[in-house]
C-alpha cells in the first residue's frame, strides 16, 4: 500500500523530537556502511591473542585463504584474492593487461576517479563513455561506437548498487577483437555493488575479473580498508596471487595483501551481508513508497532479473533544476536538517582537474546532465522508519519551497 505524507503529517515530522539528526549530521555515503557485531570483535581479538607468541606474529595466511574461498564462493566465482583496497586491485588489473603505448580502455566517466587513475598509471589512454540515464550504468550502444583496433578492456562500473550489463559488454568484447590479444578483456569496478545480482547471480561472477571494496563507507567492511578480486581464470587468478606478493619468483610485485586481522574480520562480515542488504533493501523500498508519488522526482531503478543493492539511494529532479535549484535543495537539506547530499559521482573530467589535464574534456551531454540532476539521500540498513519518515519530508517540505 502506497505511503503518502500529507501536509499536517510532514509538519509532525519535522517539527517531533528524535526523528532526526541532532549534533552530527547523516551523510549520502554513510560513514559506516554496514554495523559489527561482538562477533567480529571476538574474530579480531582472537587473532591478536594467538599473534602474541613472537614465534607466531601476524603473518599467518590461514585466515586470508578462508576468506578468499567464503568471498568466491559468496560471488559464484571460482577465485578470489584478498588485498589492501579497491584501488590497488584496479592497479593490479591493469598490469595484468600489459597495456602498451596508445592502448583504450573504455570506462564510463560517471565513478570515482580510482578506475581512470590505474589506466593512467600503466600508461594506457582512458575513453569515457556514456552512461545509460536510468540505470547511471555504462550504455553498451555508447560502448560500441568508442572501440577502436586500439581498444584494450572495457571496464563496467556497478553503479551504486546495480549491477552494470554484463552480457552485452561481453558480447561486445567478443565481438571486437584487438589484433595482437584477441577478444577485449572485462574489469569489473563492483566497489559499490558487493551482493547485487544479475540476471540471478551475484556480480563477480562475469567477466575477466571485478574488483570489490572493503573500504568503511561500503556494504561491508575489512576494518576499515580492504578489497578482493574475482575472477574465473586460474592463470590469471595465479598472476594476481603473486603480483599482490612481490611477484612470487617469476615477475614484479608488491604488497598489497590484506591482513589475517581483516580477514578474519570480513569472514564474519561476509556472513552477515545478505542480512544486512536485506535490511538497506527494505529501507529503500519504504522511502520509494513513500517518495514515488512526487512528481519532481525520478527514483531509482532496478531492471527485470537485477538486485539492487542500494550502496546510495540515487534520485534526479527534473532536468530544468539540473544544477542551480538542485544544488538549492542539498543546500537547504543541509542547513535546516542536517541531511548531507551525495553526488554520487559526477564525471570525474569536471570534478578532478588531473584527470582532466590527462584525459581531457570529452564534453558527454548524458553523463553531464545526470550528475547535475543527481542527489543521494543518506540511507543506512539501521535507519529507522521515523528515521527514514524525516529525510523524506525534509526532502518533500524542500521541493515544496523551492516549487
Amino acid at each position: 500500500m502506497e505511503r503518502v505524507l500529507d501536509y499536517k503529517e510532514l509538519a509532525k515530522i519535522l517539527t517531533h523530537g528524535g526523528y532526526g539528526p541532532k549534533d552530527v549530521p547523516w551523510w549520502g555515503e554513510s560513514n559506516l556502511g554496514g554495523w559489527f557485531t561482538d562477533e567480529e570483535i571476538d574474530a579480531v581479538t582472537s587473532i591478536m591473542r594467538r599473534s602474541m607468541e613472537w614465534t607466531v606474529g601476524f603473518d599467518h595466511g590461514q585466515e586470508i585463504e578462508n576468506f578468499e574461498k567464503a568471498f568466491a564462493e559468496y560471488c559464484d566465482a571460482k577465485y578470489a584474492v584478498a588485498i589492501n583496497s579497491c584501488g590497488t586491485g584496479l592497479d593490479m588489473a591493469m598490469i595484468c593487461l600489459e597495456l602498451e603505448e596508445g592502448d583504450e580502455v573504455v570506462c564510463p566517466a560517471t565513478n570515482f576517479k580510482a578506475a581512470h587513475l590505474s589506466i593512467i598509471g600503466q600508461g594506457g589512454k582512458v575513453v569515457f563513455c556514456e552512461v545509460d540515464p536510468q540505470t547511471h550504468n555504462l550504455d553498451p550502444e555508447d560502448v560500441e561506437r568508442r572501440i577502436t583496433s586500439k581498444t584494450r578492456a572495457i571496464v563496467p562500473v556497478h553503479m551504486n548498487g546495480l549491477s552494470a550489463p554484463m552480457d552485452e559488454i561481453i558480447r561486445l568484447a567478443e565481438k571486437y577483437q584487438h589484433p595482437k590479444y584477441g577478444p577485449l578483456k572485462v574489469i569489473g569496478d563492483a566497489a559499490r555493488s558487493c551482493g547485487a545480482k544479475y540476471k540471478g547471480e551475484k556480480v563477480g561472477s562475469k567477466g575477466w575479473m571485478n574488483v570489490f571494496s572493503f573500504h568503511t563507507r561500503k556494504l561491508m567492511t575489512t576494518l576499515g580498508e580492504g578489497g578482493a578480486i574475482t575472477t574465473n581464470d586460474s592463470d590469471l587468478a595465479q598472476r594476481l596471487y603473486n603480483i599482490r606478493r612481490y611477484g612470487g619468483e617469476a615477475e614484479w610485485g608488491s604488497n598489497y595483501k590484506m591482513t589475517s586481522v581483516q580477514a578474519a574480520f570480513g569472514l564474519v562480515q561476509l556472513k552477515r551481508l545478505d542480512s544486512m542488504i536485506q535490511k538497506r533493501i527494505e529501507v529503500a523500498s519504504k522511502r520509494t513508497e513513500i517518495l514515488k508519488s512526487v512528481e519532481e522526482l525520478t527514483l531509482p531503478y532496478e531492471p527485470e532479473g537485477y538486485m539492487h543493492v542500494y550502496y546510495v539511494y540515487s534520485l534526479l529532479v527534473p532536468p530544468e533544476w539540473a544544477g542551480e535549484k538542485r544544488d538549492k535543495i542539498i543546500s537547504m537539506l543541509g542547513d535546516k536538517y542536517k541531511i548531507v547530499c551525495s553526488i554520487t559521482s559526477p564525471p570525474t573530467y569536471k570534478r578532478y582537474e588531473y584527470i582532466r589535464r590527462k584525459c581531457g574534456d570529452p564534453g558527454l551531454a548524458v553523463s553531464e546532465m545526470i550528475a547535475d540532476r543527481l542527489l543521494c539521500l543518506p540511507l543506512h540498513p539501521l535507519m529507522t522508519d521515523k528515521q527514514n519518515e524525516f529525510v523524506c519530508a525534509a526532502l518533500i517540505e524542500t521541493i515544496n519551497r523551492i516549487k
